[in-house]
């Protein structure tokens, strides 16, 4: 699923096409896209786009007379521009074409359009823009209650924008479990995972930034070579060489290394532990 860094990247690659652009026909190629009646679709064409922002992580595009069309990618939702794609949805712009597609056969990502202010912000789950939110805002949010780090900053309530992906390499940079419960971490380790969070996402932002250019995004994915943990189990820690271990649940999954952020403690896989049964290693040196 498109995160922070994603889906600013997408705003930016966005904002130099469509910005002042009138958008002149809405192509629904799926009726199960579109979540809202009312407004009715046809009402945002012939309306200029006035700008873009970001609400967690969907992408918002801001339209004359107090229209909203809002997307939300979900997992495998994606922009293409100026695509021979069919896909579920396509947006012609007096500048070019914009479409929405979404990988497999499962229809997640959404469309909504909203009118007015207050209809945009019954929308947005609430968590804080970690990127501008103080040492405290921040200690406040991550406390409100008692969850496991992980579960805490991937809460769209608490957090805007952080999901499995970032979430992962936040806590390897903070060398932090992912299981550590919120309300027994320190001031020392809020700071820390504070910090972490931050330069997590601003480097991940200004890599894909580079990496796009001019361009428009193409390879939008939660898995990069570049990762330190994420998508990475079994290959060496970028720090500490020891093998990236993770723990499956649902459809995600939690990557991290447990020299750098468990004391060499491989933490239990609820299936895997159960299957194993005594064979299931507890530490790096049993694993080895």
């Amino acid at each position: 699923m498109p995160e922070l860094p994603d889906v600013a990247v997408y705003l930016e690659s966005l904002e130099r096409r469509i910005l002042g652009a009138r958008l002149l026909k809405v192509r629904l190629l799926n009726p199960f896209l579109l979540r809202t009646a009312v407004p009715p679709i046809a009402s945002a064409e012939g309306k200029k786009v006035l700008g873009l922002r970001r609400l967690g992580k969907r992408i918002v595009l801001a339209l004359e007379g107090g229209l909203f069309l809002v997307v939300h990618l979900m997992i495998a939702g994606r922009f293409q521009w100026e695509s021979k794609r069919k896909g579920l949805a396509q947006f012609e712009f007096d500048t070019g074409k914009l479409t929405l597609t979404e990988a497999g056969t499962k229809r997640r990502a959404s469309l909504h359009l909203v009118q007015g202010e207050a209809a945009l912000a019954a929308m947005d789950p609430g968590g804080i823009d970690v990127m501008n939110a103080a040492l405290r805002t921040f200690s406040e949010a991550l406390k409100r209650e008692n969850h496991t780090v992980k579960r805490a900053l991937t809460d769209p309530h608490l957090f805007s924008g952080i999901g499995n992906a970032y979430s992962d390499e936040i806590l390897h940079r903070a060398k932090m479990s992912p299981f550590a419960m919120t309300s027994q971490l320190s001031d020392d380790d809020v700071r820390r995972l504070h910090e972490a969070t931050k330069e997590t996402l601003n480097l991940w932002t200004e890599r894909l930034r580079r990496q796009t250019g001019d361009g428009f995004p193409e390879k939008v994915t939660a898995f990069r070579e570049e990762m330190a943990v994420h998508g990475r189990y079994g290959k060496p820690c970028p720090v500490c060489g020891a093998p990236v271990q993770r723990i499956v649940y649902a459809e995600n999954e939690t990557n991290y290394c447990a020299r750098c952020q468990t004391g060499g403690r491989i933490l239990a896989d609820r299936a895997l532990s159960r299957l194993l049964k005594k064979s299931w290693p507890r530490s790096l040196d049993e694993l080895e």
